[in-house]
């Protein structure tokens, strides 16, 4: 890749990852639209670290909270508010673990293809409104049981498939469940942390016993854009959905399902 993919593919990354408007479908359509190459697999570990890194230090005080909580856990008191969330966030992160490992090689084949996103885009989009519109906003973080957090993480899951949105899809299922914007999103924010460490941890793996060379360099400025990018656009997601809402977000989901059918017909 050249230096300027690398800069234009680590923005697009930091700009929807955390974004209800999906990460993975952009990933897909901007190579296919410039017709370039794709990126690889040493990129996506990348720019999905610098992603994991910006959630860190943008929620850095609901992580410390996080850690301390599974120390509690792990020594036996799950009565703390902290070890009750961490547990959450731990049950929360099985379905989308399990479902990776059983089909992430099945849908990196056979799902990652424009039309595929046509359906997501405009499918999840419509649910992401009607869930806002609609959903009551009577609970907050300290409200989410196991049974919530099961229930978002099995929502998580679906991500796997492109332009789904992890952001968006956990959303969603936090506003059905009754949260409010604002804690749904920022549940939803906690949640993706230990699944993308895991993904990318996976990625690095495969990375490693692999043969091919490694360019270190746009591994690394992937990296830090994507970082920088991505602590951006969750300052502004938070904006947003506090004062506007995620119809936004939905309107722009079905206008890029339009545009990519017209492309494609």
């Amino acid at each position: 890749m050249t230096t300027l993919q690398v800069i234009i593919l680590a923005i697009v990354q930091g700009l929807t990852e955390f974004l209800p408007i999906s990460s993975s479908g952009h990933l897909v359509l901007v190579p296919y639209l410039f017709e370039w190459a794709d990126q690889g697999l040493a990129f996506d570990v990348a720019v999905h670290f610098g992603s994991l890194a910006a959630v860190c230090i943008f929620f850095r005080n609901d992580i410390a909270a996080l850690l301390a909580g599974g120390a509690q856990a792990v020594s036996g008191n799950i009565k703390t508010p902290e070890s009750r969330m961490a547990l959450a966030i731990a049950l929360g992160t099985i379905p989308a673990a399990l479902a990776g490992l059983l089909f992430a090689s099945w849908i990196e084949q056979n799902l990652r293809d424009p039309a595929v996103i046509v359906y997501t885009l405009a499918g999840y989009g419509i649910l992401m409104a009607l869930a806002d519109r609609f959903g009551r906003r009577e609970r907050n973080m300290a409200g989410v049981g196991f049974k919530d957090a099961f229930i978002i993480g099995c929502a998580q899951a679906l991500a796997l498939v492109p332009g789904t949105s992890r952001s968006g899809v956990t959303i969603t299922a936090a506003r059905i469940l009754g949260f409010e914007r604002t804690d749904a999103a920022r549940f939803s924010f906690l949640l993706s942390a230990p699944v993308i460490l895991l993904a990318a941890a996976y990625k690095f793996l495969e990375l490693m016993s692999g043969s091919e060379p490694v360019a270190w360099g746009q591994l690394g400025l992937g990296a830090l854009v994507s970082c920088v990018v991505a602590y951006a656009s969750i300052e502004f997601f938070m904006r947003v959905v506090t004062r506007v809402g995620l119809a936004p977000f939905a309107i722009y989901r079905l206008i890029l399902a339009a545009f990519i059918l017209y492309a494609l017909v």
